[in-house]
Order: C-alpha cells, then structure tokens, then sequence
C-alpha cells in the first residue's frame, strides 16, 4: 500500500535526472555522428577507421538507436517522474549488451579505452539509471 503514496522526491533527484538527459542526449548525438559518417569525415582526427564503419552492419546501427533513444526517452520520463522510466532503461541496457557483445565477439574495437573502459562506464550508467529508477519507484517519487 505504501507504493500508491506520492511522495516528492529529494532535492538531488532532479538534478541527477537531468544531468541522465544531458547524457542520453550525448549518446544520440555520438550515435547521429556514427550513423551519418561519410569515406571524407572518416580521415579526420577523433574517428575510427573507415573499414569499421563499413564492417558494422544495419542491424547494429538499429541497436544501437535502440539503446540510446530509450536511454535518453527514459532519462526524460524520469524528469517527469513516469515509471516509464523503469521499463526503457532495461531497454536501454539489453541493446548496450548486445552492441557490446557483437563488437567484442568480432574483434571490431581494439585499444584498451575502446575495448575496457568506455563499455565499462556505458555499462556503468545504464546500470545506475536501473538502480536509480527502481529506488525512485519504491520511494514512490515515480508515479
């Protein structure tokens, strides 16, 4: 019964979830980047090699919407305090898995920040943004 209990949430929460949306709304603009990447923009500084844009196929690129739209749709549903926010952030972390799980079982990253610690701090905030929904929810910040 304590569940249907609307309670205000504390002063932190809505600055953790907005700085969620300031995040999700990186990963779109790294995914729009990925997406719309051109054989001249792939020479520049700060970009992979062409042949791995050419390696990953359209089905990751999908996944890969997937997992930052939900993570950024989640991020601003739980700016308005909506369970929703629950549900798209396991969204959000299976399609992060299965990126991740093709680009290592390829051997398409390679390096030591893109094949440890990005994932790991990707992996590390969609865990949080779980952990952190769940909490608001039993708190009843999320409605």
């Amino acid at each position: 019964m304590a569940s249907y209990i609307r309670q205000r949430p504390a002063g932190w929460f809505r600055t953790v979830a907005t700085m969620l949306v300031l995040w999700g709304l990186l990963g779109c603009l790294v995914f729009y980047a990925h997406a719309t990447l051109t054989p001249q923009r792939a020479g520049e500084p700060g970009f992979w090699n062409w042949e791995y844009y050419q390696a990953v196929p359209r089905w990751f690129l999908i996944d890969y919407a997937i997992g930052v739209g939900s993570s950024l749709l989640g991020s601003l549903a739980m700016l308005r305090r909506s369970r929703k926010a629950n549900i798209l952030y396991v969204v959000s972390l299976a399609a992060v898995i299965v990126q991740f799980g093709y680009l290592f079982a390829t051997g398409l990253v390679s390096g030591p920040l893109q094949t440890f610690v990005v994932p790991a701090f990707i992996l590390g905030v969609a865990t949080f943004q779980i952990w952190l929904a769940g909490m608001a929810t039993r708190r009843g910040w999320l409605r």
